[in-house]
């Protein structure tokens, strides 16, 4: 993300209006052909693709650093 990021800061640099960003999601979102294996997302779920388990959610290190950005307004904060 922090790629994306500093892309679209050149894109605003060359002119384009940028109003926004969405990631992709917040919590663990699968792969359709991967299963659980591969997982996307800032918060992880407690489960396996067979074994609903407890599903409680813990959040990554990408939703801390996320999280600051927004704060901070600011990639390098």
């Amino acid at each position: 993300m922090q790629r994306h990021f500093q892309q679209a800061g050149l894109t605003i640099q060359d002119g384009v209006e940028l109003i926004g960003y969405c990631p992709w999601s917040f919590i663990d979102l699968v792969s359709t052909h991967q299963g659980y294996k591969k997982r996307y997302g800032f918060v992880y779920v407690n489960r396996t693709e067979t074994d609903l388990k407890d599903m409680k959610r813990y959040p990554k290190d990408s939703f801390y650093w996320y999280q600051n950005v927004i704060a901070q307004n600011d990639l390098d904060a």
